[in-house]
């Protein structure tokens, strides 16, 4: 059967270039991570519970959320927060691999069949389902260069109105948000002395607004009279201005109208103050974005998008970019794919065979089996990350080889008969065959049970190691069937001309080569010699297994352990926690000790500090500080 490609050798190019033109199309539709998504799915049910403290909240909303969503297809566990000033989240998460889409649909159906039983005010807030993003591409700050000019209040707003939409619209963004709640919302401030002297209770001033403030529909007159005009009648609809919520009637008893300004101070501000947010002192809006999955980083323009839109921000509103995964990913591809050609000129410079024919074979073969490889990680789901892309730099040794023990076999029958290349190449390959495919199932064998290892070490390194053996295998292809046909095209016996005398010129190459050769095998013999030695001296080296068994054993005892290297993507994330129940003020004090600890350290750019908010743990509470 192999004996066909070497008689047609057109069949094995086009085997060959199916490969490359698979491979080209993969490359181009693989999606660029840093590292593989090792992260389980995560779902989220937020909501809040407007003048609920924690303990209520715990009791009579999160409590029944999690006996509903307990049990849920596919879950692990469930992790709940409720904080005082009545907001709450239920994150469940599920077991690896399972589809995020279809976690959130089951989660919302059992959130459905509590809402039965959930106090009336939650379910009138509203009880959001989501998705949680785990692979954030990027934090940057809008901030203010003048404290007195803009608050927090209105660049938040002004955010969530001009920017977070257009950034939504970005192809590959997941989703954006903003740290921290200060949405726009009318305040009413109730005056309990004034209440108490009218006789009133929350409860009916939250019932007042809520008929003399709401969307009706009244309809319209005249439909089906004989007049000669319809009039639609049109109603005023919801207030939207602090004087109109001032006139709200709360009470009439025939004697006395209390209007809601008798008893309370209604202004337009934000709809929590449990949080703010600086950025080297400056009033600041921090934005997260989280890129959707299977999305390429690199073509997610965010920056691009950015840039757009600060052209119409307001007089001293500016940006300043935190964090972003897009430019460590470009640091970090770039240094890997300069690796790889480094790797590839080097091996081939190490490995020239003196013969420029020969050198040729394995330089086509090496880019067959590396661009094919990139079809089959589109097909297994895998991305463009350091992993995948180290396990290709340590595949071009592999693939280098498996062509020279082709090239070296046929050229060995060369040497040793007087064989035309076509010749030459079917005996060796009728010889080495077998040793080409035990090869490749060793190597195969030593690769693949890394993909069966379980958790998220087993996930991480499933790329790494199933990139590896398609390449071996692409690789083996590739030395049954285009080595073979280009050693019978591209070989010629050149043994028997030298044998007859007919040696080429004796240039400055030919010197060059006839020392090195004998260096060689000076270098050759001396090994040989060390062998033999050995050999009669075996105490020698049973002590030397020894001595690299134990300095083995205790470097990998002695050697620190982690997931993954360290790596200085400058940026340090802190979280600061206070004791449960503490005020915003004294939260505000500890970061405000925080950062003049830091404006002492010189090396520190930029400083960014969010009270209100823990960034690692996705808890909102005035007892938590994230910078």
């Amino acid at each position: 059967m192999l004996k066909k490609f070497i008689d047609r050798p057109v069949l094995a190019t086009v085997i060959s270039i199916i490969f490359v033109i698979l491979g080209v199309i993969g490359l181009f539709r693989l999606p660029q991570t840093r590292f593989p998504d090792i992260a389980p799915p995560t779902v989220q049910v937020t909501g809040s519970y407007p003048g609920g403290n924690s303990e209520t909240v715990l009791r009579s909303v999160v409590t029944p959320l999690e006996e509903q969503i307990n049990g849920v297809e596919d879950m692990e566990y469930i992790t709940s927060t409720a904080s005082n000033d009545g907001t709450f989240s239920v994150r469940i998460v599920f077991k690896a691999g399972v589809n995020p889409d279809q976690a959130a649909v089951n989660v919302q159906n059992r959130v459905q069949q509590a809402t039965p039983i959930l106090p009336q005010e939650v379910v009138r807030m509203g009880l959001t389902t989501s998705k949680q993003q785990n692979s954030m591409i990027m934090i940057f700050n809008i901030y203010t260069e003048d404290n007195k000019k803009y608050d927090e209040l209105f660049l938040q707003n002004y955010v969530n109105i001009n920017l977070i939409p257009q950034i939504k619209r970005v192809p590959g963004v997941g989703q954006a948000m903003v740290f921290g709640s200060k949405d726009y919302s009318m305040r009413v401030w109730l005056n309990p002395q004034k209440m108490a002297s009218y006789g009133l209770v929350p409860q009916e001033v939250i019932a007042a607004i809520s008929k003399q403030s709401l969307e009706s529909a009244p309809g319209k007159l005249g439909e089906e009279s004989k007049a000669p005009l319809e009039y639609v009648i049109r109603y005023k609809g919801k207030k939207n201005l602090p004087e109109q919520y001032e006139n709200i009637i709360v009470k009439n008893n025939n004697v006395q109208i209390v209007r809601l300004k008798d008893v309370a101070r209604i202004e337009f501000g934000s709809i929590s103050y449990s949080g703010n947010s600086q950025n080297n002192g400056l009033n600041t809006v921090t934005i997260g974005i989280f890129q959707t999955s299977g999305s390429n980083a690199n073509d997610i323009e965010i920056d691009k998008q950015i840039e757009i839109a600060q052209r119409s921000f307001p007089p001293g509103i500016k940006t300043f970019k935190l964090i972003s995964t897009k430019e460590r990913l470009d640091e970090s591809t770039a240094q890997v794919r300069s690796t790889l050609i480094e790797a590839f000129i080097l091996v081939f410079l190490v490995v020239f065979l003196q013969d420029i024919r020969s050198t040729i074979i394995p330089a086509i073969a090496v880019p067959v089996a590396i661009v094919g490889t990139f079809f089959f990680l589109l097909v297994f789901g895998f991305t463009i990350n350091i992993l995948t892309l180290f396990a290709l730099v340590l595949a071009i040794a592999i693939v280098v080889d498996d062509a020279i023990v082709v090239v070296e076999a046929v050229h060995g029958k060369m040497e040793t008969s007087n064989l035309t290349g076509k010749q030459a190449t079917h005996s060796a390959m009728s010889e080495i065959t077998g040793a080409v495919i035990s090869i490749t199932l060793v190597m195969c064998a030593v690769f693949i049970p890394i993909g069966f290892m379980t958790g998220s070490s087993g996930m991480f390194y499933k790329q790494f190691a199933y990139t590896l053996v398609i390449a071996i295998v692409i690789s083996a292809i590739n030395a049954l069937t285009l080595t073979p046909a280009l050693c019978a095209l591209l070989l010629k016996n050149t043994h028997a001309e030298n044998q007859d005398g007919q040696t080429s010129k004796t240039g400055f190459s030919q010197r060059f080569f006839k020392a090195f050769n004998a260096g060689f095998e000076n270098m050759t013999n001396r090994y040989v010699g060390s062998l033999k030695f050995l050999a009669k001296k075996k105490w020698i080296s049973s002590l030397l297994i020894l001595a690299t068994i134990g300095v083995a054993g205790y470097l990998m005892t002695s050697t620190s352990k982690s997931f993954v290297p360290m790596e200085d993507d400058n940026f340090v994330v802190y979280s600061l926690e206070m004791p449960p129940g503490t005020g915003l003020d004294r939260t505000t004090k500890a970061v405000e000790k925080i950062e003049k600890l830091l404006a002492d350290i010189p090396s520190i750019e930029s400083h960014t500090s969010i009270t209100g908010f823990n960034m690692i743990g996705n808890n909102s509470s005035a007892a938590y500080a994230t910078g």
